[in-house]
C-alpha cells in the first residue's frame, strides 16, 4: 500500500507540500545507499537522555510503521538487538531526532534508519511518556499516522487527509518531467527564468 509513495523521489512532493513539512536534513540514512521507505508515523517522546518509551514502542507500532522519535542526540535511543527486533515486528524503519549505536549491525541488516548520527552510550530506561501523540521531529509536526517518506533526497511528513493529493500531485511531476527532453526543460527554464529577471528590472 505505502510503496507507491517511495515510487517517486521526495523531491517531487515539493510540489505539494510547504516547506514546513520536510524534516531538517541533519537527519539522514545511517547506511548507504539510502533505503526508500515509507509508511504511517507510530510516533514517540522521549525524555532527554532516556531511551524508556522508545523501547516500548517497537512492541506496540504495527507492521508497516515508522518510528518516529522526538530526542536528544546526547545518547543513543537504540541499538542493534532493538533494530532486530523492530525489524523481525514488521516496522519499516526509524526516524530518530537523535542518535543510535551499533551502525555496523543496522547496516548489516539492511534495516533502515534515519537519525542524526551515532553514540556508543546508551540511555536510562526512567521515565514515562505517552506513546502516539504530536510530536516534533526535525522541525516537523508530526501527527500519529502521517505519512512518512524518506530517501537520500529528505524526509517528507505527509499529512493523513492530504496524502492521496500529494501523491498524484507528485506522480504527475514525475511524469511531466520524464516525458521532456534536457534540451526542451532548458527552453521552458530560460523562458521563467529571463521572465523573472526581467519582472525585477535586470537587463543585463
Amino acid at each position: 500500500m505505502y510503496e507507491e509513495f517511495t515510487s517517486v523521489s521526495v523531491c517531487e512532493y515539493a510540489d505539494a507540500l510547504p516547506r514546513s513539512q520536510f524534516m531538517d536534513y541533519k537527519i539522514h540514512s545511517l547506511w548507504s545507499p539510502a533505503p526508500k521507505i515509507a509508511g504511517p508515523a507510530y510516533t514517540v517522546k522521549c525524555a532527554p537522555g532516556d531511551h524508556l518509551m522508545f523501547h516500548a514502542a517497537i512492541y506496540r507500532a504495527s507492521p508497516g510503521d515508522i518510528i518516529v522519535a522526538e530526542a536528544d542526540d546526547m545518547y543513543a535511543l537504540a541499538g542493534g538487538n532493538v533494530c532486530a527486533i523492530a525489524q523481525e515486528r514488521g516496522v519499516a524503519g526509524f526516524v530518530i531526532d537523535g542518535v543510535i549505536r551499533d551502525v555496523g549491525e543496522v547496516r548489516e541488516m539492511g534495516f533502515p534508519v534515519y537519525a542524526r548520527g551515532a553514540c556508543p552510550k546508551p540511555g536510562a530506561k526512567e521515565t514515562l511518556s505517552p506513546l502516539n501523540q504530536v510530536i516534533n521531529c526535525g522541525g516537523v509536526e508530526v501527527h500519529p499516522g502521517d505519512i512518512i517518506v524518506a530517501d537520500e533526497e529528505g524526509i517528507a511528513v505527509i499529512p493523513l487527509a492530504e496524502a492521496a493529493d500529494a501523491l498524484e500531485i507528485a506522480k504527475a511531476r514525475t511524469k511531466n518531467d520524464g516525458e521532456m527532453t534536457l534540451s526542451q526543460w532548458q527552453d521552458k527554464h530560460l523562458e521563467k527564468v529571463e521572465s523573472i529577471l526581467t519582472k525585477l528590472g535586470f537587463n543585463e
